[in-house]
């Protein structure tokens, strides 16, 4: 009896968590979504942020803000998460600054930290260039040209001929949501969700 109980239950408890994920990176691309709304300048000036939960000010910021303030409006601080991390870990983490040690004021702002988080914490996923790869919520990092990264969050909202999911981002015109989640190199893709 016990056994047949399990056996009705457990895919029921694996249906309810597909279900909370599906219901979250909803919920992570319409909070992104709704920073577009803010007047945001491009600003990658490094400022010194309180730790934990400090910001950049709030009409300022780079692409790696987008990804911070979506997150936060669902009470996940990846300023904290990214720093604990990198404390425990510093010798997995990118060495392109010449950091000896974290910085809880920069290392959540530069995408290469972020993709070796995403990378640790979350689910890879293939970066393909099939839309039917792509849902809400999901984390793109793309090179844009020589070295620069760049990284946005998939919207639920489609382009024009309905065939793309739009990206929130910040590529220099402030937060916005365009058409381009093909226009760059794909060099990662993430779904992350803390447990």
């Amino acid at each position: 009896m016990f056994r047949l109980l399990l056996l009705f239950l457990l895919p029921l408890a694996f249906s309810q968590q597909r279900v909370s994920d599906a219901v979250f990176f909803a919920q992570l691309a319409d909070s992104a979504l709704t920073l577009t709304k803010d007047k945001v300048i491009y600003d990658p000036s490094y400022f010194h942020i309180k730790y934990p939960g400090g910001d950049v000010p709030a009409d300022r910021g780079v692409c790696t803000d987008v990804i911070i303030r979506a997150y936060r409006k669902l009470d996940i601080d990846l300023q904290k998460e990214v720093h604990e991390d990198m404390k425990a870990n510093f010798d997995l983490y990118p060495k392109n600054w010449g950091l000896k040690k974290p910085n809880a004021s920069i290392d959540l702002r530069r995408v290469p930290n972020l993709m070796t988080f995403f990378k640790r914490k979350g689910i890879v996923l293939k970066g393909s260039t099939s839309i039917a790869d792509y849902t809400p919520g999901d984390v793109v990092c793309w090179n844009l040209y020589g070295g620069v990264n760049h990284i946005g969050i998939v919207s639920k909202l489609k382009s024009t001929d309905g065939k793309r999911y739009l990206i929130i981002h910040n590529i220099g015109a402030g937060q916005v949501v365009e058409d381009c989640i093909f226009s760059f190199k794909i060099i990662g893709h993430y779904r992350y969700r803390k447990k």
